[in-house]
């Protein structure tokens, strides 16, 4: 499989975002715990020279929690402040502000120096598509100030937020960039739903989930599902359509089916808490 979705409005994103960079004292950059390297845009870091930079940790609760860990102190390493975060159930969102005001505190104290007091932080939140910038921003600001949607590209233009006296947030929309130099990097965002499914053969993507699976996570799909054992993938999703009722008319499986439901059971952590990337 090839993977590649770089739609216009994802161009004029990144202009609008390198425009606004100026204009900005910290960025909040949102990454998938499942594939924290896979979902970190390379282009940010380019973007975001000499600014404070935070790494959220997001949809933490969908990770496994060791390597939610490791991936923290991977990115603490390489001088990121990071925080772990579930902004759909609010998990670690409260300790978001001081670690902001932390992260500025240079800036902060630049300002008071020259007589600037009570100027508000003024933060980026970027990401890839799908990844839950809307929703964080929503539950940082106990309101729905940003459209959310569980499809990539939700976010059509910038809107600022003002949290409150202290800090404003700049919420952007979710771009990739324009060419993936490992397939493996497309694979792994196809998988958390950051690639249009439209573009995607489904069947395919499961197969390859299958076997990303096997060796981390032995035993977890036979459990779930009730099946037995097999090295194929596709023998593997033709016994989830067996397990699931998946059927055609004629009594035919439907893999296809099967496939949905299990990228499906997969996205929203109903196959357990599963980390597709080891921080080495």
């Amino acid at each position: 499989m090839h993977f590649q979705w770089y739609p216009g409005h994802m161009t004029k994103a990144k202009r609008m975002m390198q425009e606004n960079i100026k204009l900005i004292d910290l960025i909040i950059e949102l990454l998938d715990a499942r594939v924290p390297l896979s979902s970190r845009n390379p282009d940010i870091d380019e973007l975001g020279k000499n600014k404070a930079r935070l790494i959220l940790l997001n949809k933490a609760d969908l990770a496994e929690d060791k390597q939610n860990d490791a991936w923290m102190e991977y990115f603490k390493k390489k001088g990121f402040a990071v925080v772990k975060v579930n902004s759909k159930k609010g998990g670690g969102i409260k300790s978001i502000q001081g670690v902001i005001q932390e992260a500025c505190k240079e800036k902060i104290e630049r300002d008071r120096k020259r007589g600037i007091l009570n100027r508000p932080v003024r933060a980026m939140v970027v990401g890839i598509p799908n990844v839950g910038k809307s929703t964080f921003i929503n539950s940082l600001a106990g309101k729905a100030c940003a459209k959310t949607g569980n499809k990539p590209g939700v976010t059509k233009g910038k809107q600022w937020i003002r949290l409150n006296k202290n800090v404003e947030l700049l919420d952007t929309p979710g771009i990739l960039w324009p060419k993936f130099e490992d397939q493996t990097v497309g694979l792994h965002l196809a998988f958390i739903g950051s690639i249009k499914d439209e573009i995607l053969n489904t069947e395919e993507l499961a197969a390859e989930l299958i076997r990303l699976l096997e060796p981390y996570y032995p035993g977890i799909l036979q459990e779930k599902y009730g099946i037995e054992e097999t090295e194929d993938p596709y023998k593997c999703l033709a016994q989830i359509a067996e397990s699931r009722h998946c059927l055609l008319r004629g009594n035919e499986l439907d893999t296809e089916k099967a496939a949905i439901l299990l990228m499906d059971d997969f996205r929203n952590g109903r196959l357990g808490r599963l980390t597709l990337e080891r921080a080495e």
